[in-house]
């Protein structure tokens, strides 16, 4: 294995992914991010974590090298560039072409472990999110699959956040098996 794994996002898909995050963007700003409602006058960043945790978790959705989380991925993926294309032609009449082909860092063994982990925990909990916070968490896992293996920032994006459970979950392994901190 190479340590990449690749998909195809085109131009449609990217702008799906950006107006979801635009529509995020201006409702926490327009809104306050319930802190205003809540008498705090600010916008509180804290309403933001579902729908980040969302981008970060269909970010390593892509980096599955194999298994149901990279075919959820390829399938949102599938799904937001089929459905950008189909806006994109409606509202222009020209059709999208592939921006990025190029590979995301794929998760390793202890990443997989860290993942796994976060998928059981999300499910056992799933009763325990408020309805909003869940809805936000899925536009963001969306997001997170369609800007995954993006260019720019997005790729940056991806470069932190699969390194880091990676890391993260080598750390883990190292303190539960061996006793030490890698």
């Amino acid at each position: 294995m190479n340590g990449f794994t690749s998909s195809a996002i085109t131009g449609a898909g990217l702008a799906i992914a950006l107006a979801l995050i635009g529509f995020e963007a201006y409702t926490w700003w327009k809104t306050g991010g319930g802190a205003a409602a809540a008498g705090g006058g600010g916008r509180n960043p804290k309403e933001l974590v579902p729908f980040g945790g969302g981008v970060a978790f269909g970010t390593l959705m892509v980096a599955c090298p194999a298994g149901l989380l990279a075919v959820g991925a390829g399938f949102l993926r599938w799904g937001g560039n089929s459905a950008g294309d189909f806006l994109m032609r409606s509202f222009t009449g020209q059709t999208s072409t592939t921006v990025a082909s190029g590979a995301a860092p794929a998760l390793d063994g202890n990443g997989a472990l860290v993942v796994t982990g976060v998928v059981v925990l999300l499910w056992l909990l799933r009763k325990k999110f408020p309805k909003p916070s869940k809805g936000k968490f899925w536009k963001g896992v969306l997001t997170g699959t369609l800007i995954g293996i993006g260019t720019g920032v997005f790729a940056v994006v991806g470069q932190l956040v699969v390194p880091s459970v990676n890391t993260l979950g080598a750390q883990i392994v190292g303190a539960v098996v061996n006793g030490v901190l890698v």
